[in-house]
């Protein structure tokens, strides 16, 4: 399923209707879109900030670059009134009766000389502000990921089991972009904001401290009406994120498993279901879009009747000289920058709420706690032979529920062990403790004599070779993924391998061979050809030690005898480990050890096995039985 999260969008600008500058009232996208927050913001902050420092110097011109951008914007709507004025001056002299001498065009073109300096500074100091940002931005996530990638290496298998891979991406990906955005966006419009705001009432209190006030008192106004339909508009956004976030969840699982869908007839009913949560989904989308866009229109309402009294109260004082009418211009302006700020900030607010909680979620990824460091003197075996030894092993994964009591086990040079047993019995967690993706509550287990805890994790897991019932292969070439065993491969040994594997024959009948390209899903060949594929990689890595998990479980059975026989060549003179659901095809094996319920309950040959009537003749008998039903 998708992972559903919400957040509030960016917004570079308030919406609402046009005016000088490209201002307006109204709030800005995305205002009553629930919020994600973060648990202690303040710890969370601090830590992010430290990931600023290292960059102060360029924070700092960051800093100037946008105060003077944001100067330069504020003062040009004053000198334009002091162009209206002499515009309006000018021509009240050449009224009948005037005595002046005419427009001053020589003043008004060295206005306009300086608004368009005024305007490439401007310019100039926000791309350089842009510039920076971006640099500063892109640098510190670029270390936060490298933090995560670093970190999801260092992570126990335990770590991986017990969450969904949705999450870990999400954590990894959304939320590094997330804090990215913020960096590079949000902070240059606070600073912009926060700059504006100040120096837009300043400019308005130059002008007329009356009217600054008339337009003050406006404010409270638009902020009840923000808060009135922001709180009802959030429930339906919250709905449609859900709906979304089970709207995706369902495309994605139609996607995934289209041919089961089709197999069972069952499109309709995806087409039903579909249409439900389409239905839910477009309920909640147009009650959230409806009721937050009845916010832009009431804001430009109110900023209107804020403008009419300006308007009012100017043209009084104009007619009383306390203003001159260039003022007024000026002052609407400034009445237009003055609302976008706030919203601006508003919303900028609500991206850093969010922004934190990413943070949040990105540490706590890079606090948990990482496999057990290696000392400086780890062991590398240059020669390993293969003998294994469980002694005293304990184990569970969790505390308090103990799955392994006591294994003891030995295994010499070159044995072939089978392990069989029902379903949680264990069979895969033994081999998990062997590659030591799991650390024992108690006892040891030793290669060599060496304890594997004193080994180098990537010499140990250098050891072994395995091929799983659940194949893995990655988007490229066959030749890659099966180059992927050995990293110094040459093209023949690829070629090798997959004879031994007996796959070079349906490799060379595909259109492009060993460049043949597999999907994300490697659906582009079948289940067996994936299997063989996975085999021939092992046979390439040339291990010591070999794990087999029902390695010719997903092949037809004249393949499996090729591969069996292939198997049994490269698994000479190798300790191998086999989990067998089949117990037909472990027969041969020099030990089969019984597991039931995290314990060894029986060991030894197949014979001896058999001759016990125990455990393991039971389940051979019954299997065997299944076996001829199903011959006859």
């Amino acid at each position: 399923m998708s992972q559903e999260r919400t957040s509030s969008p960016r917004s570079g600008q308030a919406s609402g209707g046009p005016g000088p500058m490209g201002r307006g009232f109204g709030p800005g996208p995305g205002m009553g879109m629930p919020v994600q927050k973060a648990k202690n913001f303040k710890v969370t902050l601090k830590r992010l900030t430290a990931y600023l420092k290292p960059f102060s110097v360029q924070l700092i011109a960051v800093f100037i670059t946008a105060v003077l951008s944001t100067i330069f914007m504020i003062v040009s709507p004053k000198l334009l009134g002091n162009a209206t004025t002499a515009l309006f001056e000018g021509m009240m002299t050449k009224m009948p009766g005037g005595t002046g001498a005419g427009i001053d065009f020589d003043y008004i073109l060295h206005i306009l000389i300086v608004l368009i300096g005024l305007y490439v500074f401007s310019a100039a100091f926000g791309y350089v502000q842009q510039y920076l940002m971006a640099g500063v931005a892109q640098k510190t996530v670029y270390k936060l990921r490298e933090e995560v990638n670093a970190k999801l290496a260092k992570l126990p298998l335990k770590f991986f089991d017990s969450r969904s891979n949705g999450d870990i991406l999400s954590r990894a990906v959304n939320d590094v972009d997330n804090i990215s955005n913020t960096l590079q966006q949000s902070l240059t419009q606070l600073i912009t904001s926060i700059v504006t705001l100040l120096g837009v009432t300043i400019m308005m209190l130059t002008i007329s401290p009356l009217m600054t006030l008339i337009l003050i008192l406006t404010l409270p106004l638009s902020f009840v009406v923000i808060k009135a339909i922001a709180g009802r508009s959030q429930r339906y956004f919250k709905d449609q994120q859900k709906s979304l976030g089970e709207l995706n969840g369902h495309v994605e699982e139609m996607y995934t498993g289209h041919r089961i869908v089709k197999v069972f007839g069952r499109e309709k009913q995806s087409v039903d279901t579909f249409s439900g949560i389409n239905e839910k989904l477009y309920e909640a989308g147009w009650r959230a879009q409806f009721i937050s866009g009845i916010i832009m229109p009431l804001m430009m309402f109110i900023g209107n009747i804020g403008y009419v009294l300006i308007c009012v109260v100017g043209g009084i004082l104009v007619t009383q000289n306390a203003i001159r009418i260039g003022d007024i211009q000026a002052f609407i302006q400034y009445a237009r920058q003055f609302s976008q700020p706030i919203t601006q900030t508003a919303n900028i607010a609500n991206i850093i709420q969010s922004t934190i909680a990413s943070a949040e979620r990105v540490f706590e990824l890079l606090d948990e706690e990482e496999e057990q460091p290696e000392t400086a003197d780890a062991a590398v075996l240059a020669s390993p032979r293969g003998v294994v030894k469980f002694e005293h092993v304990k184990f569970g994964y969790k505390e308090g529920e103990t799955l392994i009591q006591d294994m003891n086990i030995e295994v010499k040079a070159g044995q072939t062990i089978a392990i069989v047993g029902p379903t949680g019995a264990g069979k895969t967690t033994l081999t998990n403790l062997l590659m030591r993706f799991y650390e024992l509550s108690s006892g040891k287990i030793t290669i060599d004599g060496v304890d594997i805890t004193d080994m180098q994790r990537g010499s140990l897991r250098g050891m072994f070779g395995m091929v799983l019932q659940d194949t893995w292969l990655f988007n490229g070439t066959i030749r890659d993924n099966i180059g992927y065993g050995r990293e110094d491969a040459t093209e023949e040994e690829i070629v090798q391998a997959a004879q031994a594997a007996h796959a070079d024959h349906f490799i060379r009948t595909l259109p492009d061979g060993y460049d043949t390209v597999l999907n994300e899903e490697a659906s582009n060949i079948s289940q067996g050809q994936k299997q063989l594929l996975t085999i021939a990689r092992a046979i390439l890595a040339n291990p010591s030690i070999l794990i087999l998990d029902e390695a010719t479980s997903s092949v037809d059975t004249r393949t499996e005898v090729n591969i069996q026989n292939a198997m049994n060549a490269l698994m000479e003179g190798r300790t191998s480990f086999v989990i067998a659901h089949r117990l037909s095809t472990i027969r041969d094996a020099d030990l089969i050890l019984v597991m039931n319920k995290g314990d060894v309950i029986e060991k030894g040959s197949h014979e001896e096995l058999l001759a016990q009537n125990g455990f393991y003749a039971d389940l051979y008998n019954s299997q065997f039985a299944m076996e001829s039903t199903k011959a006859g």
